[in-house]
This record gives structure tokens, sequence and C-alpha cells, in this order.
């Protein structure tokens, strides 16, 4: 084995929620493992957001396994930054081994396992769980003339508040939760249009982040043991709008009122069917991300595509593989900081039986 190289029962590729939660439990469970993070610095994707986000939950209702999100002073509903802190301290609680920066830019098979390329850099893992999230691979749909439009366009990815667009017309795109939150800030200091693909959704004031979670629980549940899924029924669906105080702000003032898809982006901005036009200044794409899985190609060839065959978080090409917080599809409300750890715990239950048993 070469100076650059090290071996270990598990590598977590990505240090955000998802992979701090697996690494509290694989310390836990006396595993030998390493947390391998692109980032500079702790905190997760939560450094990259706009100033004035919010937490759907209050802190009580959005920890990671073992200790409690602290309140954050004046919020009830915790503000990114606040996040950020959190994980970092976390990481310093739990003494969890992550390396930074690190770009993971391939896992493969190797003898006896996996290798976790980086560079000159290789790790030698029984087990890989991939935690890396989908900030770093922003969506945005191909809208018919969208290369031609002269204005600028942008992604929530990008947006880190409402001085840039101040004084602009601008187009915002979306209708989730980060569109309307973005709105009740912006909506104050541009001239601001609210575009979404269906009407926007907006859930009862007294329901938040904690109904949904356990909403999504029992839906995971009834799915797993083969019983038919409770629906949301009069909450609407689990992507739908948490009014979050500054949200209802907005929506009261009327400044949350959508309009339907354009069909056509025009050089100087968007154009419907029926002929009607709207000129604009800019367009903000508020349309998702997508999962970040390139590094994972050379071990299973559709995650280049974006997405892998799972049978519950282990890769069905390779059970050697575990995907975790990527949403829904690798376990229920798995992209939150609270489903994150409850995913993580079964996965590394899995994972710590196979090494016991020496097995894969």
């Amino acid at each position: 084995m070469g100076a650059r190289e090290h071996r270990f029962d598990v590598v977590v590729v990505g240090g955000g929620q998802a992979g701090l939660a697996a690494g509290y439990f694989l310390r836990r469970a006396k595993a030998d493992f390493v947390i391998l993070d692109a980032d500079t610095r702790p905190g997760g994707s939560w450094n990259e957001y706009w100033g004035s986000l919010r937490l759907f939950s209050p802190a009580a209702h959005s920890m990671l396994p073992g200790w409690w999100m602290p309140e954050e002073e004046g919020r009830e509903y915790p503000s990114a930054r606040h996040v950020a802190r959190y994980l970092s301290e976390y990481e310093d609680r739990y003494g969890l081994p992550v390396r930074r920066p690190v770009t993971v830019t391939g896992v493969e098979r190797a003898p006896g396992g996996l290798a976790v390329r980086a560079g000159p850099r290789t790790w030698h893992a029984r087990h890989v769980i991939s935690a890396t999230g989908t900030w770093r691979a922003p969506y945005t749909p191909d809208v018919p003339g969208r290369e031609a439009f002269g204005g600028t366009q942008a992604h929530t990815a990008d947006y880190r508040g409402p001085a840039d667009f101040a004084g602009l017309r601008v187009v915002v795109v979306g209708g989730g939760n980060s569109a309307a939150q973005i709105l009740a800030e912006l909506s104050e200091a541009a001239s601001t249009t609210w575009v979404t693909s269906r009407p926007p959704r907006f859930l009862p004031d007294d329901v938040d982040g904690r109904a949904l979670f356990a909403i999504a629980t029992r839906r995971h549940r009834a799915l797993r043991d083969g019983r038919e899924a409770e629906g949301v029924g009069d909450l609407g669906d689990i992507v739908d709008i948490v009014a979050v105080p500054r949200v209802r702000e907005a929506r009261e003032r009327g400044a949350l009122e959508a309009e339907p898809m354009f069909d056509r982006i025009t050089r100087t901005g968007v154009a419907w069917a029926d002929g009607t036009t709207l000129d604009c200044d800019a367009i903000l794409w508020c349309t998702g991300f997508r999962p970040v899985l390139d590094h994972l190609a050379p071990l299973v060839p559709s995650a280049g595509e974006g997405r892998i065959a799972l049978e519950g978080t282990r890769s069905v090409d390779e059970p050697r593989l575990t995907l975790l917080g990527y949403g829904d599809w690798t376990g229920a409300a798995s992209a939150t900081l609270i489903g994150a750890g409850r995913t993580a715990k079964a996965a590394v239950a899995g994972i710590t039986a196979d090494l016991a048993a020496g097995g894969r």
C-alpha cells in the first residue's frame, strides 16, 4: 500500500448533515471510519444559503442524533447561519474524523472492497456511504429561448439577498418553499412576478415541519410494511409551502400571488402561449436541485444520469455502497436534519452487521 493510501471499515463521502449523522452512529458502533468533505469549513451547504432562510421547524425538532439543537435567540425558526454553527459544534462534540477539503473524484471496486479516489490519494474501504447532497447540482428547466434572454439569470444556489436585484423587474420561477421565502424579502426591494407550474399551496398557518415529518414517517412505515400509504389529506403534499412568519406577512400584503408557467423566454422577458408577454430584467430559477452522484459513476454507471437503484438505502448493483440524505428516495424526509439521523441509524446498523460478519 502506497504512502498516500489509507484503509478503513467505512468511508463517508460528504461532511454535511447526513454524513455527520452517519458518523455519529459509526462512532457509537466503534467502526474504523473517516468522513471526506469537499468544503473548506464545517456546516455543509448551510454556509451557502441566503441570510434570511429559515428552517420549517423549531430548533427542538431539527436535531441530529444525540444532541438537541440549541435555540437561536429571538427566533422560533432557526436561520441557516445557526444551523451551520450547530453542525460545526456537532463535529467537535462527537470528535468526528472529518478530513477537508477533500474532493472525491471517483469510487470504484478494488481487492477487498472499494477504493475512494481524490486526486493522488486513495482511501480503501469495506463499505462506502455517499452523502454529498444536492446543493452542487442546481437544476434549471430547458425552456425555449432561455439562451436568448438579454437580462440576468440566477438560481436559488446563487441568491444571497435582495440587494443584487434592488429596483429590478424580477420573475421568480418555482412553487416551493425556497421560492416563497425568497419572494417574501425580494418583493420589498424589487418588482416581482411569481411564476409556478401549478398554483402554489400553502399549508395551514399552524402546520410546520413537525407535522410534515410525522406524515412522511407514517407513509414510509406503511410502504415498508406493505400497507396502503396514508395520504396527507387536508395538509397537502410534503413539498407544499410552510407559512413561516415572513411568508405569512408577504402573503397577507399580496406579494405571493402566482401566475402560470410561461411557455418561452424572449430577449426581453417571458411569454405565454396566449400571446401575453412580460418584460423583465432578471429571472430567478427556484427550481430545485439534482443529486450529486458523479463520483459514483465508475462504480454504478447510472449514477452519471443522477439516479441509482436502491434497496432501502443500499445500491442494488453494489451492496457495499449506501446513499444517505438525497431526498425521500433515500429514506423518509432524509434531506432534513431529523430525517437524516433516522435514516442513518438504520443504514449504519446494516453496515456494521456486515462488518461484524466479515461480509462483502
